[in-house]
């Protein structure tokens, strides 16, 4: 863990510990719409981010910014309902900072999820995509911040989501009789929704979805010696050659629809991890 950030992980923690003894084994994001989740949760807690210290507050729709604690599948977990985006002002470091606390709290697995743009022709809308790799367009390389460019190298080469994981994700899928497809997802500032012309340039470069967020999650988490899980809710396919909009809202509302699918595949996955029978 960074010196620098060690007194402000300590200080959230101690804060979150303070309200509710706990020590969780998973670390849940909840992208865009995907909140529902937390409804699930038995002997819920609910902590405000804002009242956490040296968190940062969400602002986007669909994104609760509740940090929920109590027991998912019968494993205790902490769950961040909704993420403070890097188009909201903040920088990598703030929003992998939720990531530092949940592992100074003992979370040893990351399953993030998030609501994404479809590149790949095969998707359609309301696909489910396990992500096996990315494409980080959210700058700067490899780097914390601004103020650590002259010294923090760029991370392990060594892919960050977990091979075995992703497998079990698709043999829970087909047990389920749910779709899950595969792929890379690429990371940019936002908040705008890309171009015709960024989307051929994205696909071009091997991308199968498109997002605003995750990155910073995962790459903390890869940091910080975590199981990483991720996965994306396709709300949109891109075209491009015909000219079309895509709202927030309309996000929000394919990640609620798509949502209860993606939450059985990983209360599945929680429940084999638990030793659970089916």
């Amino acid at each position: 863990m960074d010196a620098k950030l060690t007194p402000r992980v300590d200080q959230a923690v101690a804060y979150i510990l303070n309200k509710r003894l706990w020590q969780p084994s998973v670390a849940i994001v909840l992208g865009s719409g995907l909140g529902d989740l937390a409804e699930r949760v038995e002997h819920r807690e609910c902590i405000a981010y804002c009242d956490i210290p040296h968190f940062c507050s969400t602002h986007a729709s669909g994104h609760a910014g509740q940090f929920v604690t109590g027991y998912l599948s019968g494993l205790p977990v902490v769950l961040l309902q909704g993420r403070a985006h890097r188009y909201e002002g903040i920088a990598n470091h703030q929003a992998s900072f939720p990531i530092e606390c949940v592992r100074a709290m003992g979370a040893k697995l990351l399953v993030t999820t998030n609501a994404a743009g479809g590149l790949n022709t095969r998707y359609c809308v309301g696909d489910l995509m396990v992500v096996d790799s990315h494409i980080d367009f959210l700058w700067a390389r490899g780097l914390w911040g601004a103020e650590r460019c002259q010294t923090q190298l760029a991370p392990s080469r060594v892919p960050p989501y977990d091979w075995s994981l992703i497998q079990t994700a698709h043999s829970i899928a087909r047990q389920l009789g749910i779709g899950l497809q595969q792929g890379c997802y690429l990371a940019t500032l936002g908040p705008t929704y890309e171009t015709r012309s960024e989307y051929r340039m994205f696909r071009w470069t091997g991308a199968d979805a498109v997002g605003m967020s995750t990155l910073p999650e995962v790459l903390a988490a890869q940091r910080l010696g975590m199981e990483v899980l991720a996965f994306s809710v396709i709300t949109n396919v891109a075209s491009t050659d015909i000219p079309q909009s895509t709202t927030h809202d309309e996000v929000v509302a394919l990640g609620h629809a798509a949502g209860p699918r993606l939450m059985r595949i990983i209360e599945t996955l929680l429940n084999e991890r638990a030793g659970h029978p089916d």
